[in-house]
Parts: C-alpha cells; sequence; structure tokens
C-alpha cells in the first residue's frame, strides 16, 4: 500500500512516496478507501513541527478524508461496506488506505461529492463552531474575515453569510479581494493598500466591526483589535502568518470586547455528538446547494509535496485535495 509521509521533521520536501503495511482493524474501527483527502495550512506547520500538536513520525499530512468503506472491524454497526462517508481523523490521511474510529464516519448524502465532502469538515466544521457555538453570531451583524481568500477564509465567509451577516473580507491583493467577493462578501479591504483599522470602522459607519474572524494573527492582529464594536467578539483561530501576536488588553476592556478561542479539533475530541450534528448540518447545505467548497486543484498521491508548497507559499485559493487512487 503506497502513503506519503516523513520520517523527520521539515517542510514539504522531506515527504516520500512509500510502501506501508495493509491497515489492521481492531474493536469499533473501520478501514476507508479514500478518494480525496483535504489539505490545510496546519498540515504545512505539523510537517515542521510548529503545530500544537506533535505528531508520532513517521506521519502523513490530511486530516479530513472522503471515499468508500472496505473493511469493519468487531463492534461496528450502522455502517456498511462501499458506503461513501467522510471523517476528520487528525492526520495521515495521504495513503491509499486508512483505519479510523467507525464513530468519526459520517455519511455522505448523494448529492454531494468526494471532493467538496473533503473540503468541508475543517474549515467549515470550524467556521460553523465559531460563528454559531463560540460567537452566538446573530442576523444583521458584521464580520471582518482576515485571510479571506484562503480556505478557512472563504469558509467563513460562507457561513457567515448563511447566518445573516454582512460580511468583510480582509486579503492582501486586489485579486484575493475579488475572489472573496465572489464567494460572497459584501466589502473587501486589502490591507497592503488600506489602513485596516480606518478601512474597518469606515465599512461600520464608525461603529465597528461586531465579530472578527482571525485563523492569521501577525502584524494584523491589533490593528483588526483596534476596529472592534463595543462588545464585538475577536475570534481567535489559528496563526497562518507564522507570528502569534502580543495584544495590548487595554483595548479589550475599553471596547468591552471578548477575545474567543476556537480550538476546533479539541471541540470535535470533547463533544462529539454536538460536531457530527454539524458535520450533517453543513453536508445537507453542501447537497442543498447552499455552501459549495471552492476546489482550487485535485493533486495525485506522488504530488503531495508540490499541494502543500502552493499551501505554504500561499499560493492557493479554496481547497487543496489529494487523490490517494490517482
Amino acid at each position: 500500500m503506497r502513503a506519503v509521509q516523513v520520517s523527520e521533521f521539515g517542510g514539504p520536501e522531506r515527504l516520500r512516496l512509500e510502501d506501508v503495511p495493509e491497515p489492521s482493524l481492531g474493536e469499533g474501527e473501520i478501514v476507508i478507501r479514500p478518494t480525496a483527502v483535504g489539505l490545510n495550512f496546519f498540515d504545512t506547520l505539523v510537517l515542521r513541527n510548529r503545530y500544537q500538536i506533535t505528531p508520532s513520525l513517521p506521519f502523513s499530512p490530511g486530516g479530513e478524508i472522503a471515499g468508500e468503506i472496505e473493511g469493519l472491524g468487531p463492534g461496528v454497526s450502522g455502517l456498511r461496506i462501499g458506503q461513501r462517508v467522510v471523517a476528520f481523523i487528525g492526520g495521515n490521511g495521504c495513503r491509499e488506505k486508512v483505519t479510523t474510529k467507525a464513530s468519526n464516519a459520517i455519511p455522505i448524502p448523494d448529492g454531494v461529492s468526494y471532493e467538496a465532502a473533503a473540503g468541508i469538515p475543517v474549515t467549515y466544521g470550524t467556521a460553523l463552531h465559531a460563528f454559531k457555538d463560540r460567537a452566538q453570531l446573530k442576523e444583521g451583524e458584521s464580520v471582518a474575515v482576515l485571510g479571506a481568500a484562503g480556505g478557512a477564509g472563504v469558509a467563513a465567509i460562507e457561513i457567515a453569510k448563511m447566518m445573516g451577516a454582512r460580511v468583510i473580507a480582509v486579503a492582501s491583493s486586489a485579486d484575493k479581494i475579488a475572489f472573496a467577493l465572489a464567494r460572497g462578501a459584501d466589502e473587501g479591504v486589502n490591507y497592503e493598500t488600506e489602513d485596516l483599522k480606518v478601512r474597518l470602522k469606515e465599512l461600520t459607519g464608525q461603529n465597528g466591526v461586531d465579530v472578527l474572524y482571525d485563523p492569521v494573527g501577525g502584524d494584523h492582529a491589533e490593528p483588526a483589535l483596534r476596529a472592534m464594536a463595543w462588545e464585538g467578539r475577536y475570534l481567535v483561530l489559528g496563526f497562518a502568518s507564522g507570528t502569534i501576536p502580543r495584544l495590548p488588553l487595554n483595548l479589550v476592556m475599553l471596547k468591552g470586547c471578548a477575545i474567543i478561542g476556537v480550538f476546533w479539533t479539541a471541540f470535535v475530541e470533547r463533544n462529539p455528538n454536538a460536531h457530527r450534528a454539524n458535520m450533517e448540518l453543513l453536508l445537507d447545505w453542501c447537497e442543498e446547494g447552499l455552501i459549495a467548497p471552492h476546489i482550487h486543484a485535485t493533486f495525485a498521491l506522488t504530488d503531495t509535496a508540490k499541494a502543500l508548497s502552493l499551501i505554504e507559499e500561499r499560493k492557493v485559493t479554496g481547497k487543496v485535495i489529494v487523490n490517494p487512487q490517482a
């Protein structure tokens, strides 16, 4: 069986295509034959050992997979061989077969492709959890999304619009802003050519932003915080910039706002029933055409390193998929 994996930490260039043993099946486990694996920015951080979690080596990137069930372990019920499922597995997805807990698998509706299903768990799951469970986003509120043209940003735009918000896309170029607007954002701010704090205040009638969605961190966190509304909610999702900002807490006091951590993977582990309900809702929305993961490109297993390099170099709009069977 083929797998793309690293045996020592480093960049995508450390990935190797290797033959590995066929997966075994334990109590309550299934084997999935994935035809779509979603890649995310955090995969690049994991490969360099710069993520919150350090995996055991050897390790394959890819935390979300979609494919057919090929094997059922003892004690598994409610699933069948050949069934189409999607699962968040955390990592080790870029391989021809994957063993995971049966409880991780969620059936894919007939009208949803494998590629779309694999593009939903991390980015859309995080956005729904952030806005619904953590920020309690209300219809008519304003939302600013940093890194708006990436996979996380696109998902945030679509979910916030689904919940009735007015969305401001924040990105680093006119092309990226145009892409975000095409995905449903109402306004755009190019932080390379505009003052982020000033422009966000202008676009909200000087009231400030009700909810800030920040998977980026870095130098733009403080000006974004300065543009928050009274009793606004600043959602901290990650640090794609590579820098964890140090925010002046006096601003939090003066604005009466909240800084809210959104750690989706911990939510999945701690509240699996709520996660499953969110995933089923997202898959239903996808089947109805209400959300649609934008697939930047699909790569063969042998091109996994190339796919991750594009993500790391920020040359991707939307989602990157690997097909381990290609």
